[in-house]
């Protein structure tokens, strides 16, 4: 199946075009919290109606302060997407779990502390394909335009024991790209670099389905 990625778009969704593939993946910043744009989600779902895919998941990111309110409040905000928080998907075989949290940004989305991250990423089914979160662990493709690594060493110590077939994330736009470790693909899917401009074209994976030859 053929997998398109993309993250930290901050509503300029709009200039990577037209996507085609099996399933579209939003890894979160959908929005620029330090902007105001009262329908958000509903432009970001209009243009997830245009894409052509059989499916759509998206998560949070820690600008996602409109998506982390709505999703408090109804289980589904997209009408043209799945919505995934701390849940699990499943596709021709292959499981997706999407998790938004973030460490160290107490004043932005879906923050967690150290006892709630390290919840967090012990739900992640042990048999999961593709994991889908907004921080990168640490030491992966989570070093910023400063030269500092932001990912979450929790995560990191969660993955030592799941080892998904692919782990696609976003957040520090300056490590965009795909490194591969072990029996893991890590994707840093963000789309803008730091000066919030798109820099990256989608990252297209095509991931064998389960129980076929690869």
């Amino acid at each position: 199946m053929r997998l398109v990625i993309i993250s930290d778009t901050h509503g300029r969704h709009s200039e990577l075009g037209r996507l085609s593939g099996d399933i579209l993946i939003h890894c979160g910043d959908f929005e620029d919290m330090f902007q105001r744009n009262g329908d958000v989600l509903g432009n970001v779902d209009r243009w997830f109606a245009k894409q052509h895919f059989e499916h759509i998941i998206c998560i949070g990111g820690n600008h996602d302060r409109t998506l982390e309110y709505c999703g408090a409040k109804r289980a589904q905000p997209f009408r043209n997407a799945t919505y995934l928080q701390d849940e699990e998907f499943s596709f021709r075989g292959r499981r997706f779990y999407g998790a938004p949290w973030v460490p160290d940004l107490p004043n932005h989305a879906f923050y967690a502390g150290d006892a709630a991250l390290r919840a967090a990423w012990a739900a992640i089914p042990p048999d999961v394909d593709v994991l889908v979160s907004h921080t990168p662990p640490a030491g992966i493709l989570d070093v910023s335009s400063r030269g500092r690594a932001l990912g979450c060493r929790h995560l990191t110590d969660r993955l030592a024991q799941v080892r998904p077939a692919l782990h696609c994330f976003g957040h520090v736009h300056a490590s965009a790209g795909q490194r591969v470790i072990g029996e893991t693909t890590y994707v840093n899917a963000s789309s803008v670099n730091s000066s919030m401009t798109i820099a990256h074209a989608p990252v297209v994976i095509d991931l064998p389905e389960k129980g076929a030859c690869a």
